[in-house]
């Protein structure tokens, strides 16, 4: 099959380059993925290679709606970053998309309905997981940019704020996913560049705490990262101060930092957490920063830390305890239930590993919950030596069945 070299003469390059790096070569393939892709929406669209080449042109148009939710999703990038040019809208008027995954148009203030957007997709990734959610997140992403460069002084900024929070989010579904941990990356220092922008400091340092998580191969990274955002120049409010702390002891743990340490950092965390006022409304993505941070969360991620610092046995009765009373979304649960199966197997307990190994996959699997089937992979990792016993040959064998598929923006 012939290759595409992208040269100088191409009337969309961006088009082009984007294309070719997926892999697909030729136009006839990108209209058969475009319209595999469609159909995995659940928008059954298809495309001419004569659409492809009008894309491709100079003058590629802007495509209907339909079509840009499915360029986003096979893309993982706003339509502009393309090389489409958003056409010019009248005076006065302010279209946002409708539904599919973009923003429904309005009924009141634009921004209420992307506050409204945003929150949906976050439970929807709660309850669902990533891969189905990550275009929505992209397209809300898309419109906040536009409305932002768009808008006067007084509605920009708060554009900016819901801007950093999209982006923080984007990045969380990218690194549930499973993708590079370059994309999980870029989405982070864009949240940090419209925080930034918004002179919100408590923001900013919020994002340096999702950064500080998703640093796990590279604890000093994570260590120096969580110390920043609850000691830097700016004040979190009490629960996520809580939660850095509490990542900043885990981050010792990885370290190889035992005892002392991290106890004292977990008792500061509870005294910030108990210090906070009670919550006023249910946890939303665009709500008061880390209202959802709970005792029962603090207490298993407290687990988390003792699992890795070699106390297994002081883990496995944390996760036992507060699993079985907190109420968590079904991603979180999976993931610390993965947690606890990991723990159990450190502990010398092969058989309840792989019993709570299994519960956990079986809220993971479907929903594609990146990080608590990696979790499981560690665990029958660690079950190796145990892998005649049936309940772990089991476990053993539905991990590995258990497929992550890519998440469908990548």
């Amino acid at each position: 099959m012939d290759r595409v070299e992208v040269g100088a003469d191409v009337g969309n390059p961006l088009f082009l380059a984007a294309r070719v790096a997926l892999g697909l070569h030729t136009q006839e393939e990108f209209a058969a993925a475009f319209e595999a892709r469609a159909c995995e929406l659940g928008t059954p669209l298809g495309i001419s290679v004569r659409q492809v080449r009008r894309w491709e042109s100079p003058r590629p148009g802007w495509p209907n709606r339909a079509a840009r939710e499915v360029l986003v999703a096979i893309f993982g990038r706003t339509l502009e970053e393309l090389g489409f040019v958003r056409p010019a809208r009248p005076a006065g008027r302010r279209t946002l998309p409708g539904p599919g995954g973009a923003l429904p148009r309005p009924t009141g203030s634009p921004l209420l309905a992307v506050r409204d957007a945003l929150d949906e997709a976050a439970r929807a990734d709660s309850l669902l997981g990533p891969r189905g959610t990550l275009p929505r997140a992209l397209s809300i992403l898309a419109e906040i940019e536009t409305g932002a460069r768009e808008s006067g002084s007084a509605i920009r900024r708060e554009l900016l704020v819901l801007g950093a929070r999209a982006a923080e989010f984007t990045a969380w579904l990218y690194r549930d996913s499973g993708a590079p941990p370059d994309r999980t990356a870029y989405w982070h220092d864009r949240a940090v560049e419209f925080a930034t922008m918004a002179g919100d400091g408590a923001l900013h340092a919020y994002v340096l705490l999702r950064k500080a998580q998703a640093a796990d191969d590279d604890p000093a990274r994570m260590r120096d990262l969580a110390r920043a955002a609850h000691a830097g120049p700016w004040a979190l409010p009490p629960r996520p101060r809580a939660e850095a702390l509490q990542q900043e002891a885990r981050a010792l743990a990885l370290t190889g930092v035992r005892g002392a340490p991290i106890d004292r950092l977990l008792g500061q965390a509870r005294e910030a957490l108990e210090a906070a006022p009670p919550p006023t409304a249910p946890p939303s993505c665009t709500g008061p920063l880390g209202e959802g941070y709970t005792l029962e969360r603090l207490m298993v991620q407290s687990a988390l830390c003792h699992r890795e610092a070699g106390q297994a046995a002081r883990a496995v009765d944390l996760f036992g305890s507060y699993l079985a009373t907190g109420t968590f979304a079904p991603r979180d649960r999976a993931f610390f239930t993965a947690a606890m199966s990991g723990a159990l197997a450190a502990a010398g307990e092969p058989d309840e590993a792989a019993r709570a190994g299994m519960a956990a996959l079986s809220i993971a699997a479907e929903a594609g919950f990146g990080r608590a089937l990696a979790e499981l992979h560690r665990t029958v990792t660690a079950l190796a030596s145990h892998a005649r016993r049936p309940a772990v040959r089991q476990l053993r064998q539905a991990v590995r069945e258990a497929v992550v598929p890519a998440p469908r923006s990548a």
